[in-house]
Formats: structure tokens, sequence, C-alpha cells
């Protein structure tokens, strides 16, 4: 007798990744960051308890922890859909990050001779190996947490938070109002950041760092948006 080929999809957590509850949390997070999951996508809790093996408590706890970051929206008596962003939201989002992450860099570089900029640098060699290979989704991914990479690296645990809540908002905005050709950074703007930030240079790294998020801004169309999508089994159980 064949076994059931939906028990073949079931995505099983990792014991080194902790509780059941942030495993699904990491999986949806990282299929928002990668533009996999697109926004007002359904996520039905009988089908994430079939896709990850886990009782209808584990997902509900996980879907409460997502919607506390703002990544996805609980609806009355609808269920949980992954938050969808309208243009006003978009333009607020774009504010938040031009107030919050120039300083960011204007810091890092001032100080740049004593703060550990490991992270930074380890995760542009990322983006580059992703680049190399062509993994679209990966360069997606790393793309978006560059940034959260810049609050990492200043050791304010608050300001990183906030920047990972901001850089998965402006996934989702990305991913509602992009194209496939700017849905991730410009190849090089990330390193050019990196190294104004490592000389110092703190007038450049401030405006390299407003360009960027120009540039970013610039390439949405407010008035297109991409519909949602079904097919969670697939999206979630893909690394």
């Amino acid at each position: 007798m064949s076994s059931n080929p939906q028990q073949n999809s079931i995505v099983k957590p990792d014991p080194s990744q902790g509780s059941d509850e942030k495993f699904i949390v990491e999986r949806i997070y990282k299929a928002v960051m990668e533009q996999r999951l697109a926004p007002n996508t359904k996520l039905s809790e009988a089908l994430l308890c079939e896709t990850f093996g886990v009782g209808r408590m584990r997902v509900r706890r996980a879907l409460l922890l997502l919607s506390s970051q703002g990544l996805i929206e609980l609806q009355s008596n609808r269920g949980a859909y992954v938050a969808c962003p309208d243009k006003s939201e978009a333009n607020d989002v774009f504010a938040a990050r031009m107030l919050i992450e120039p300083p960011l860099v204007r810091q890092l570089a001032q100080k740049s001779a004593n703060i550990d900029l490991t992270v930074l640098i380890d995760h542009i060699a990322l983006e580059d190996a992703a680049r190399e290979k062509n993994e679209r989704t990966e360069i997606i991914r790393l793309s978006g947490e560059f940034h959260t990479k810049i609050a990492q690296a200043t050791g304010n645990k608050f300001i990183f938070r906030m920047m990972r809540e901001l850089v998965t908002r402006t996934s989702l905005i990305v991913g509602l109002f992009g194209s496939s050709q700017n849905a991730s950074c410009p190849d090089d703007e990330h390193s050019k950041i990196l190294q104004a930030i490592q000389t110092k240079n703190t007038k450049l790294a401030e405006q390299l760092l407003i360009s960027h998020l120009n540039h970013i801004q610039g390439g949405l169309d407010m008035e297109t948006r991409k519909g949602p999508q079904d097919d969670l089994a697939t999206i979630l159980g893909s690394d």
C-alpha cells in the first residue's frame, strides 16, 4: 500500500531551531522575506497544521507571534492573512526608514574603528555568493536582511527589532507593488555603503543609504497589486 502523499509533504521542525512555534514563525517570515508568500494570502490553520504536522494550539501561538510582529493580520471570524499594506502605509514605512537608517549608518561610520563590522562583511559575502549562483529567492531575502544587519551592528536590540519589522513590511510592499526587476536591492549598493562605513565617510554613507532607499521606493508601482497565493504547502515547504 502506498503512503499518503500529504504525509510526505509535512515539514518537520529541526530540533536545533527550538520550539515548533518558532520554526513555523521563521518559515513564514523567510517566505515573506523571499517574496514567495504574497500579501493578503490566507493562512489556513488546518493547512498549516497539515503542512507542519502539529496541532492547532501550536499554529495559533505561531500566528499570534507573527501578528505581534506586524507580519500577519488576524481578522475576526475570517482567520489569519499575510499583512497587506496600502499605498499610504507603504509611504509611511519608507518615511520611517528614512528617519532611522541614515543616522544608523552615520553612527557606524563614526565608530567603525570600535565596532565589529563582521556581521556586515559576512553578509555581503553571502549576497555575492548568492548572485554568483543566481539563487533568486536567496538574493531577495539577503537584500532585505542587509538592513537589519546594519541595526544589529550597532548592538541596539530595540533598534534591531524595529528594523526587522520595517524591513519585513518593506518586503511585503515590494511583493505587492514591485516587479521582478526591483525585488532585490541593486548589486553593488550595499557594498558601497559598507565601504563608506569602513572608511569613516559619514556623509557619503548617509547619502548612499538615502539614495538606496529612494531607489527601492522609486521602483514601486503603487497602482498595481499582485494577488494572493493559495499553495501554502509548497511555499512553506521549500527552502
